[in-house]
């Protein structure tokens, strides 16, 4: 199934969530700031039905979107509000892809963990945590894996500043 056959099928089964698709596109030529858009199509989904949207993404025979291959977030730019929170879905019996986009406030970014959905959403989501802040609520073990416990800020940020000194030793 191509991506508009997996919109589709997720809009007749009225996903829980679903607020709409993003494809790539050409720039519109009479618009000179219009850059269009290149990469992959997604989906975009409300934060607050990401664990239902995923369970019917894995649960439904004909899309079967059994292994969460990555869950990653992006900070647009420092002065944006918002932080998005990507997930990326394979079918490994449909062979197909699918790829969603989550928007989180910036100010204080939470979303249920996906870990109940897809086991491997534990390691990205601590990842996320870390380098984003972004709070996963009910994850079942939210200890950082990269960053020391007492480290300050959120490393992948736009607004971020590296700090010069951790602990007596310099970083710059």
């Amino acid at each position: 199934m191509d991506f508009k056959g997996i919109h589709d099928r997720l809009r007749a089964l009225s996903a829980p969530g679903l607020i709409g698709a993003d494809e790539p596109r050409r720039p519109d030529p009479a618009d000179k700031k219009d850059k269009g858009r290149y990469g992959v199509a997604f989906v975009r989904v409300e934060a607050a039905r990401i664990v239902e949207f995923l369970t019917l993404c894995r649960d439904d025979e004909r899309l079967a979107f059994d292994l969460l291959v990555d869950l990653t977030a992006t900070d647009p730019a420092a002065d944006d509000e918002n932080l998005w929170v990507g997930y990326q879905l394979l079918s490994t019996t449909q062979h197909q892809r699918l790829a969603i986009k989550v928007t989180l406030p910036k100010a204080e970014p939470a979303i249920e963990s996906a870990a109940a959905v897809h086991r491997a959403a534990q390691w990205h989501e601590r990842e996320c945590a870390e380098m984003f802040g972004i709070t996963f609520l009910n994850h079942p073990d939210p200890r950082n894996i990269l960053l020391p416990d007492d480290w300050v800020g959120h490393p992948l940020r736009k607004d971020y500043v590296f700090p010069k000194e951790y602990r007596g030793i310099s970083c710059e």
